[in-house]
């Protein structure tokens, strides 16, 4: 048995906050530049964009568009 736990699948527009941080961001534009991971606080909220062709999400939080794993984020509560 496997300890593995399968990420969550999120929906355009769902609301989301950073439940682990990445090594960088990614961020989600033309030209993607590679940011700090102490851009986004942990528990930041954002809102799904779109998915990415690599399984990625594309978020926008405040801090601008980055492109998030799935296992990084969990649902926001509110």
């Amino acid at each position: 048995m496997s300890d593995h736990i399968s990420p969550q699948k999120f929906s355009l527009g769902d609301r989301v906050h950073l439940a682990k941080r990445p090594p960088y961001f990614k961020t989600a534009e033309p030209m993607p530049m590679l940011r700090p991971p102490d851009l986004i606080p942990l528990g930041s909220e954002g809102t799904i964009e779109m998915l990415s062709p690599g399984g990625s999400y594309v978020v926008r939080f405040s801090q601008g568009s980055f492109l998030v794993d799935p296992e990084d984020l969990l649902p926001a509560l509110t």
